[in-house]
């Protein structure tokens, strides 16, 4: 009888997305992401057989992860625009620093040169806009948008906006990156709100709520951190 898995192996591509973020991923080794996720490097060759094996599997679960924070930010939402705001936000939350953001973008870099990783970063990227154009779509039949929009277009605009807002944060921003895009994407969004929502930028509309305040209450001193589902990947398509 062969012996269980001491890790699974999302518990080892968060343990290597970790060392991505702190390190970038030309300074990441078997021997560190072994270390984070408590296991031999010979464990990682048996599950990926090489870093390319294992950075491949990286973004292969982001692409298929992506409609996670989506799903998860119109749990517990009434307001559609708050929950792109909300999956925006949890897609960005891994970068805290401007040096987190350049390992990302290292990342992106090998995302655009290889095609293999490439065709990942592509599908990432398209199901994201397809989220986004959802969640506008939603806006619009609740009265949060007005009814001529083009959502698709609107879509790509809100996309470009997240991207940009990253990049513009991380050479002159100033506070944190959470606070930059929300105000980022305020702006994007001013002049297609309907009359009766413009106040929501301030405060949000869909609060409180008590189901996502359950859900977002902090966990017990001990307890284990739910995933966060943006994490094996850059934040960027």
């Amino acid at each position: 009888m062969p012996r269980p898995r001491t890790a699974s192996n999302e518990a080892i591509l968060a343990a290597a997305a970790r060392v991505i973020v702190r390190h970038g991923p030309a300074k990441l080794t078997l021997a560190a992401v072994a270390e984070q996720a408590g296991l031999a490097p010979a464990t990682l060759v048996q599950r990926f057989g090489s870093k390319r094996g294992l950075l491949l599997a990286l973004v292969r679960q982001a692409e298929s992860d992506v409609r996670r924070p989506f799903e998860d930010a119109r749990e517990g939402r009434r307001s559609p625009l708050a929950a792109l705001h909300a999956a925006l936000a949890e897609l960005a939350s891994d970068v805290g620093t401007p040096d987190e953001l350049a390992n990302h973008l290292a990342f992106l870099q090998m995302d655009l040169t290889d095609p293999e990783f490439r065709r990942h970063a592509a599908a990432h990227a398209w199901t994201m806009r397809r989220e986004i154009t959802g969640l506008l779509d939603d806006a619009v039949a609740a009265g949060e948008l007005t009814a001529e929009q083009d959502t698709k277009s609107l879509a790509r605009s809100v996309h470009v906006t997240y991207n940009g807002s990253l990049i513009s944060w991380a050479l002159i921003g100033d506070g944190s990156l959470a606070d930059a895009l929300r105000a980022d994407l305020d702006q994007l969004l001013r002049p297609y709100r309907t009359a009766d929502t413009r106040h929501c930028e301030e405060t949000p509309c869909s609060s409180p709520d008590p189901l996502r305040s359950s859900r977002e209450a902090p966990a017990a001193p001990g307890a284990a951190s739910p995933p966060n589902w943006a994490r094996p990947a850059p934040p960027f398509t």
